[in-house]
């Protein structure tokens, strides 16, 4: 549904996005990740027409955004940067403006929107009345109106509390599931993309570092939880010893090969360093995230 080849943006003389080549299988839920200023936005944009690429192919839907933009985005639904309203109108009646700058869209269409983001009781309200929960709500129903196959979703939960984050995920899911919807999601919120998404990429400083599925970002090897009384010590012990490559967080171990836990523990108990607790620690995509990101420091 989207591919970017070699594509590359130029400001002046900053490189927003440098040599970036990434693919969304139609059917995906995709995480797009990285830090402010790692150029997700300025990828986003360019998918969305909104910002011209210097250099690259950047392809929606079949066409080429740049040379056919239209076609490309006919079927493309989309939360970009901060959706705004007219504080001053309803929710409904925002829909409806805001649709007839793109294409007629029928009363009904616009009911069936409000209904799928459940929005109903409060559509006739002015949008000022909004919770910011609601104005995201508002926004998704936005970017459902043109029966989008493909959905493009900056920072959907941005803002929000608990409670509209858990029920943004559920309309995710839900959208995915009944619609057969394929998704770009972009977040700061890595618990989310890991219960969402089941491919994402990683970018840092405009490039690319990452690209793969949630399995392969806990292939880097087992994480042992170790808890002792001196943690930098014991590691520092076990990894002169040959025991352990790693170590990180204040509690994690990463064995050497052919090293087990039983092993670890004789090491530390024979040197009568006292130890609370091991255990096998699956890799979170936080930890991955943090552990990428430590490796690309200069």
């Amino acid at each position: 549904m989207i591919q970017l080849k070699n594509v590359r943006k130029d400001f002046g003389g900053r490189t927003a996005v440098e040599d970036l080549t990434l693919e969304v299988p139609e059917g995906a839920i995709y995480g797009l990740l990285g830090h402010n200023g790692a150029g997700k936005s300025t990828a986003i944009g360019m998918m969305l027409g909104q910002v011209w690429p210097t250099a690259g192919e950047v392809r929606v839907c079949g066409f080429e955004v740049s040379s056919h933009r239209r076609q490309a985005l006919a079927a493309v639904g989309a939360i970009f940067e901060s959706p705004a309203f007219y504080d001053y109108l309803s929710g409904r009646r925002n829909l409806q403006i805001l649709s007839s700058y793109t294409a007629p869209t029928s009363a009904a269409r616009i009911q069936e929107v409000i209904d799928w983001v459940k929005l109903g009781e409060r559509a006739d309200s002015k949008v000022r009345t909004y919770s910011h929960g609601m104005r995201a709500r508002l926004a998704l129903a936005q970017a459902l109106l043109p029966k989008p196959k493909l959905l493009i979703l900056d920072e959907p939960s941005d803002g929000l509390d608990p409670e509209g984050i858990h029920e943004m995920r559920q309309t995710i899911l839900r959208l995915h599931r009944e619609m057969g919807l394929t998704i770009l999601l972009s977040s700061h919120l890595l618990n989310e993309v890991e219960q969402l998404c089941t491919r994402i990429a990683v970018m840092n400083r405009g490039r690319k570092v990452f690209e793969g599925t949630l399995d392969e970002t806990r292939r880097g090897g087992a994480w042992l939880r170790l808890v002792v009384r001196d943690f930098a010590g014991a590691a520092a012990a076990l990894t002169t010893a040959g025991l352990i490559t790693a170590a990180r967080d204040g509690k994690l171990v990463q064995p050497a090969d052919g090293t087990g836990a039983d092993a670890i523990v004789r090491f530390l108990v024979a040197r009568e360093m006292p130890l609370y607790e091991i255990a096998p620690e699956q890799e979170t995509l936080e930890g991955f995230y943090l552990g990428l990101m430590d490796r690309q420091r200069p």
